[in-house]
């Protein structure tokens, strides 16, 4: 699986040790940055692993900033991106079955990096249920996504 990976400052520690993890258990791993514990700005990380992921360059996408909340946000404005903020596996492994995540976040100040690895390994294998139940749902989401907001602009647009 094509795994995009990105961080703010506060999540870069943990994204530097998520990376090789990651590429252990068997997926390809395109880290995006940020590079170091310098203040960027989350919004634009989140955006643009979220679009790596919409356009197709990746399968899925896991973020870290301090929290989990703010990349996630980031993340959830790109059309077609459903990204969840988890600091358990119990989450990860349901957002993937019922509500099909295609993102993941997680804080680096808020969890270790044990329970982070524990988390992504339990999203990374489980597969969306699918159903009718949960396909309408995930359906009903991706229909309200679609609906651009007038006078939306994009992230990448702001300097």
């Amino acid at each position: 699986m094509r795994v995009v990976l990105a961080s703010d400052h506060a999540g870069y520690a943990m994204k530097k040790e998520l990376a090789p993890y990651i590429t252990s258990l068997g997926h390809e791993v395109t880290d995006i940055g940020t590079y170091s514990s310098e203040s960027v700005h989350y919004p634009m990380y989140g955006r643009l692993a979220a679009e790596k992921v919409a356009t197709g360059d990746a399968d899925r996408a896991i973020l870290v900033c301090g929290t989990g909340i703010g990349i996630s946000l980031a993340a959830n404005s790109v059309q077609g991106i459903r990204c969840v903020n988890c600091t358990e596996p119990y989450t990860a492994l349901l957002s993937r079955q019922h509500n099909n995540t295609n993102a993941i976040a997680l804080g680096g100040r808020v969890i270790g990096i044990e329970m982070a690895k524990m988390i992504i390994e339990t999203w990374l294998a489980a597969n969306f249920e699918g159903g009718q139940r949960h396909t309408m749902r995930v359906d009903m989401l991706t229909a309200m996504s679609d609906k651009p907001v007038p006078g939306a602009y994009s992230a990448l647009e702001i300097s």
